[in-house]
C-alpha cells in the first residue's frame, strides 16, 4: 500500500483594504468579526480616532475602543454593522470572519515577504520546523504580484512533505511609509558602505520600511489570537542553533511570566554568493567583527500576553520582555537580492563565523563560498622590540620650520623620515636634498599630477613601496606642524613602547589625539622652538570642532592593514581583526568599532594620560599669513582663512608638558646646526619665509587680514570656543554676534545655528 505524501495545508487570504472610503479616513487596512461577535477595525496610518463617533448613533454599531496604534486607529465595536462618524454619515465596512482555529495551538513565526522567493521562504520554514518547533506561519505577502495565486501555490509545492499550517496573507495596497526608498535596496541596508555615493531611489511605497504597524494587530485578530506561540521574524530571519534539550524560543513565551520574551537580531553575509545562482541561508556564513545584535523583535504567547495589549513591531504593550534574548539572524543577501556582499556591508568588516559555518553545513547542508585565510607578519611579542620607527609626511614651504621637527623627533627615538614635497618656493626641497645627502632624511619628489590624487594621498600611496616604510617595525603618517609628546617615562618612544607592553602584550596601535595649539596671541615670526613659544591650546575635553580629536596613529609594521592612511593605516584584514591591539593615547583598549575606519576620538576613547599630538597647525600670525598663502599671488580668501583660524587657533588653556623635552630637542638642533651647510640652508629657510610675510604685509588684502587676526574680536573669539556648537566652526565667525566677544560670558553659554557642510578635516 503506497504511502500518503505529507502535505502543508495553506490559507490564501488578502486584507480587505479600502482606500479613502470616507472623509479623514486615509484608508481601511481591514476589518475581521471575532467568535464574540466583535468588529474590530484596522485604519490606516494618519487617522485619527476623533474621526469617529464616540458614543455611536442609532442603527450603528456602538464602539468599545477607539485606539491610536502605530500612527493609525484601531476601532472595536460591540457587533458588526455600519460605523457612525463624529461629522455625521455613516460607512460600512466589509469584515472577514476571524479564522484563528487554523493556527489554533501552533507556534507561529509572523513575518513579512517582498520579493524573497518560495524557495528562500520555504527553507527557513524548513529549518525552523526541524529544529526549533514551528509548525504553522503567517506571512503577509507586501508584493502578491500580477499572479496572486503564484506565490502560494510554489511555497505549497517548496514545502511538500512537511504538515506545516501556512496563512497567506496578500496586501493588495502598498504598506510602506510613504517617500521612502525601497528596503530591499542596498541604500536601507544598515552596513552598506559608499551610501553617499549612491544615486537615491525612487520612493517605492510597495517596498518601502513598514509604515502601517497595525498589520500586527490585524495578524492577532484575524488568525492568531489561539496560536500558541508566535515569534516576530520575517521570511530572511532564522533562529540560532539551540543546544540539545534546551528550551524552544517558543517554550520560553510560555515560561515567561507575562508571555513576552525579547529577540536579539544580527545582520550575517555571505562571502560571496556562487554567479547565477540564488542566495541560500547557507551561504550566510559571515559576520561584521564591529558589529553585535542590535535587531530587537519579540515573541509572545498571546492569550498568556493579554489578547487586549497591543502588539507593534518593536513591542507588546504593557508587558516586559523577559529573560536572555535567543538570537536569530537576518540573511541580508535574501533581504537585499541580486547585490554582491560587498554592496551590503565593507569586506573589511566581513569575517567568517565558525558558528555560521556550522549551521550552513550542517543545518542546511551546504556548500558555502569561504572566505580566505590570512597570515600576518611573524613579529616579536614587545611594543619595544619592534624596530626603527619612521616617519611619512608631506611639506611645501615649511622651510623654517624643519630642523626642529627633525630635531625633537630624532631626541624622542624617530629613526627614519621619509618626506614627499611639491611646487616648494622657499628652499624646503632644496633643504630636504641636502639634509638626505648627509643620511637625516628621505625627500622625494611628490607624484600626485602622475597619479592625478591629492598630495597626501599620492605620497601615502608612493610610499607605500618605499623600503623604508616596507621595512620599519613601526610607522606614523603626520605633519610638520605635528610634534608627539610623550607624557610618561622620559618623554621618548622607548618609555611609551614599554608602557604599551606592560598595558597590553602585542600592543601594535596607538592613538595621538589632537591638542590644538593655538597662537599665544604671538603675532610676529621669530626664528625660535615652536615647542619653547606657544604652550596655550584646546581643552582636553573638546568635542567640537571635528577636527579637536582628530588622531593620528603609530603603527606596527605586521601586515593588519593593507595600505598607510592619513590618521592610520586602512584596509583592515577582516579575519585578522582579532590581532589589532590598539590603544589610545591614555593606555586603555580602543573599541572594535574603530577597527575600520577610525579618524577621531569620542568621549568614551580620547586621552591624553600617556601621549597626544601637539598639533600646531597656525603658530604666529605672521607665520599664518604664509601658510594661507601657499603660493597664490597677493590674493587671499578671507573668509576661508579666517575660518580655519578660528577652527584650529585654540589659547583657552595652558600645557607646556612637551617643554621637558626642550634640552634634549635643542641639543639635536644644534648637532644639525653644526653643520654649516645646513646651518645655511636654515637661515636661506628663515630668510626666505620673513620676505614672504613682507610682502604678504605690503598688500591692502593681506594686512587688513593680518589686522583682522590680532585683532581684539579674533582672540577674545580663539578663547571661546567651547561656547560654540559645530555648525559655527562650519559656517565661520561671521555668525558669531559682532559684540559677543566684549560680553562677559557665563559658563554654561551656548551659541549656534542652522547647520552648513562640515568643514574637511
Amino acid at each position: 500500500m503506497a504511502t500518503r505524501t505529507v502535505q502543508p495545508r495553506m490559507l490564501h487570504r488578502s486584507l480587505g483594504a479600502v482606500e479613502a472610503p470616507a472623509p479623514g479616513i486615509t484608508r481601511l487596512l481591514d476589518a475581521t468579526v471575532t467568535p464574540d461577535g466583535r468588529l474590530h477595525a484596522f485604519f490606516g496610518t494618519g487617522t485619527k480616532p476623533a474621526v469617529f463617533a464616540p458614543d455611536g448613533a442609532p442603527d450603528a454599531a456602538l464602539p468599545l475602543d477607539l485606539r491610536e496604534v502605530s500612527g493609525g486607529t484601531l476601532a472595536v465595536f460591540e457587533r458588526e454593522g455600519p460605523i457612525a462618524l463624529a461629522a455625521g454619515g455613516r460607512m460600512v465596512v466589509r469584515a472577514a470572519d476571524a479564522e484563528a482555529d487554523f493556527l489554533a495551538g501552533c507556534n507561529v513565526t509572523l513575518g513579512f515577504r517582498l520579493e524573497e522567493t518560495a524557495g528562500q521562504v520555504a527553507e527557513g520554514l524548513r529549518y525552523h520546523a526541524a529544529g526549533h518547533g514551528l509548525t504553522g506561519a503567517l506571512i503577509v505577502n507586501r508584493l502578491p504580484g500580477e499572479d496572486p495565486a503564484a506565490f502560494p501555490m510554489a511555497l505549497a509545492e517548496a514545502l511538500s512533505g512537511t504538515d506545516l499550517r501556512i496563512v497567506v496573507l496578500d496586501a493588495p495596497i502598498p504598506l510602506g511609509k510613504p517617500g521612502m526608498a525601497p528596503e530591499n535596496h542596498p541604500i536601507l541596508a544598515p552596513d552598506a558602505p559608499g551610501k553617499d555615493r549612491m544615486a537615491q531611489p525612487a520612493p517605492d511605497p510597495w517596498r518601502a520600511p513598514l509604515g502601517e504597524g497595525l498589520v500586527y494587530e490585524i495578524a492577532k485578530w484575524r488568525f492568531l489570537s489561539q496560536a500558541r506561540a508566535v515569534l516576530t521574524l520575517d521570511v530572511t530571519d532564522i533562529l540560532a542553533p539551540r543546544a540539545p534539550g534546551e528550551a524552544t524560543a517558543f517554550d520560553l513565551c510560555l515560561d515567561a511570566r507575562q508571555g513576552v520574551i525579547p529577540l536579539a537580531g544580527a545582520r550575517i553575509y555571505p562571502w560571496r554568493v556562487r554567479e547565477g545562482a540564488e542566495a541560500r541561508f547557507g551561504d550566510h556564513i559571515c559576520r561584521p567583527f564591529d558589529k553585535g545584535d542590535d535587531i530587537a523583535r519579540w515573541g509572545a504567547a498571546p492569550e498568556r500576553a493579554g489578547l487586549e495589549n497591543t502588539w507593534r513591531m518593536g513591542r507588546v504593550a504593557y508587558a516586559k520582555p523577559e529573560g536572555a534574548p535567543p538570537a536569530f539572524y537576518r540573511a541580508m543577501a535574501i533581504r537585499v537580492p541580486g547585490r554582491a556582499a560587498a554592496e551590503l556591508a565593507p569586506k573589511t568588516s566581513l569575517v567568517e563565523d565558525e558558528g555560521l559555518l556550522v549551521l550552513s553545513q550542517g543545518a542546511f547542508g551546504w556548500k558555502p563560498v569561504r572566505a580566505p585565510v590570512s597570515t600576518p607578519k611573524p613579529t616579536a611579542a614587545r611594543a619595544a622590540e619592534a624596530g626603527r620607527v619612521a616617519i611619512i609626511t608631506t611639506m611645501k614651504n615649511e622651510g623654517p620650520f624643519i630642523l626642529e621637527w627633525l630635531a625633537y623627533h630624532r631626541a624622542i627615538g624617530v629613526d627614519d623620515f621619509l618626506i614627499y614635497t611639491n611646487d616648494c618656493t622657499d628652499g624646503t626641497d632644496t633643504m630636504l636634498q641636502l639634509l638626505q645627502a648627509k643620511g637625516y632624511v628621505q625627500h622625494r619628489e611628490n607624484p600626485f599630477r602622475e597619479s592625478g590624487l591629492k598630495p597626501q594621498h599620492a605620497a601615502l600611496q608612493a610610499g607605500e613601496k618605499e623600503a623604508l616604510m616596507q621595512g620599519c617595525g613601526w610607522g606614523i603618517c603626520m605633519d610638520v606642524d605635528e610634534f608627539i609628546n610623550i607624557k610618561i617615562g622620559d618623554g621618548t618612544l622607548t618609555g611609551l613602547f614599554a608602557a604599551m607592553d606592560a598595558a597590553m602584550p602585542g600592543a601594535n596601535l596607538i592613538s595621538l589625539t589632537w591638542r590644538l595649539f593655538g597662537n599665544a596671541d604671538v603675532h610676529g615670526y621669530e626664528d625660535r622652538l615652536l615647542i619653547e613659544q606657544f604652550d596655550r591650546c584646546a581643552p582636553e575635553l573638546i568635542r567640537k570642532p571635528h577636527q579637536a580629536w582628530g588622531f593620528k596613529t603609530l603603527y606596527r609594521n605586521i601586515d593588519i592593514f593593507k595600505k598607510l592612511g592619513v590618521h592610520r593605516p586602512k584596509g583592515l584584514i577582516p579575519d585578522l581583526w582579532d590581532r589589532v591591539r590598539w590603544l589610545n593615547g591614555s593606555g586603555r583598549a580602543m573599541p572594535r568599532g574603530m577597527f575600520r575606519n577610525g579618524w577621531r576620538s569620542t568621549m568614551e576613547t580620547f586621552g591624553y594620560d600617556w601621549v597626544q599630538l601637539n598639533h600646531y597647525a597656525v603658530r604666529s600670525a605672521e607665520s599664518f599669513l604664509v601658510k594661507r598663502d601657499r603660493g597664490r599671488v597677493n590674493h587671499v580668501d578671507r573668509d576661508q582663512g579666517l575660518n580655519y583660524w578660528f577652527r584650529m587657533n585654540h589659547n583657552v588653556d595652558e600645557d607646556r608638558s612637551i617643554q621637558r623635552m626642550i634640552p634634549a630637542a635643542r641639543a639635536a638642533f644644534d648637532q644639525l646646526m653644526a653643520d654649516p651647510e645646513i646651518a645655511a640652508a636654515h637661515r636661506a629657510a628663515v630668510a626666505a619665509h620673513r620676505a614672504k610675510i613682507a610682502e604678504l604685509r605690503a598688500t591692502e588684502t593681506y594686512q587688513a587680514f593680518y589686522e583682522e587676526l590680532t585683532g581684539p574680536r579674533m582672540e577674545r573669539l580663539c578663547r571661546l570656543q567651547k561656547h560654540f556648537g559645530s555648525a559655527v566652526f562650519s559656517a565661520g565667525p561671521h555668525v558669531i554676534p559682532p559684540d559677543l566677544h566684549a560680553r562677559d560670558l557665563p559658563d554654561d553659554f551656548f551659541f549656534t545655528v542652522d547647520p552648513v557642510a562640515e568643514a574637511a578635516h
